[in-house]
Parts: structure tokens; sequence; C-alpha cells
């Protein structure tokens, strides 16, 4: 696994728990420093920032992956109901389809909203080591 999977992976990880971006960012910003040394760290950005596609139905997905799923779960629960009452073997293999076009899309989501953790993470790390540098020459 190359240093961008890995940061990626560190980044899906904090996104289970339930805090604000900025802890998110501080508790990513130590693990971070112990995976990458800092002179790759912009490399890795680079070649983060190339993962994410830049067409709009991704920013779409990236800012509301539930609400863009939930059509896809309301057609793969219409199929479930319809299937189990008429017993119409079809509408059971549309709720396969629904359910599994929903998960596939909250997935999409979750990958891109993490790759945009890393690049503010390693922005705001680049940004205190300039803040640093700066103090430094002041001093």
């Amino acid at each position: 696994m190359d240093s961008a999977e890995q940061l990626i992976r560190m980044a899906e990880d904090e996104l289970t728990e339930y805090s604000t971006e900025a802890r998110k960012i501080e508790k990513l910003r130590r693990k971070f420093s112990f995976a990458v040394p800092y002179p790759q760290q912009q490399a890795v950005r680079a070649q983060v920032e190339a993962l994410i596609p830049q067409n709009p139905w991704a920013k779409i997905v990236e800012n509301n992956r539930q609400t863009v799923a939930l059509p896809f779960w309301g057609v793969g629960g219409l199929g479930l109901l319809l299937g189990i009452s008429w017993q119409q073997p079809l509408d059971l293999m549309v709720t396969g389809v629904g359910f599994y076009l929903a998960f596939q899309v909250q997935k999409w989501g979750w990958e891109l909203e993490a790759k945009r953790l890393v690049l503010k993470t390693l922005d705001d790390i680049e940004a205190g080591v300039q803040t640093a540098r700066l103090e430094a020459k002041t001093s």
C-alpha cells in the first residue's frame, strides 16, 4: 500500500468518529507526520488530488452522498415490498440492484470525503510549517 492509500485509510477511520472537522484534522496531523515524512507530503498531496474526480457529479456525491443514494434505497425497498407481496422474482432482482447502487454511491461519497480530509490535513500541516518558518525568521 503506497503512502497516499495509507493516508486515505487513516482519514476513513477518522470519519467514523463523531467530532468536528477541526478535531479530525488535529488528530490526523499527528498520524500523518509519523506515516509520511514532511518532504514527501507535497508529492503525496498531489497524488491524492489527482485521485479526486473533478466532474460535477463527484462533487454532488461528496457533499450529499446520502441524498443521492436515497432514491436507490427507495427503489430497493419498494422492490422488496412488491416482490414479497406479489411474489414477483423480477421485483426481488430490482431490490438487489437498488440496494447495491445505494451502497456503492454512499461508499464512493465516503471515499471522496476521506480524500478531501487528507488534502485539508496536509494543507494544515503545510500552513503550520510556514508559520513556524516565519516566526523563526522574525526571532
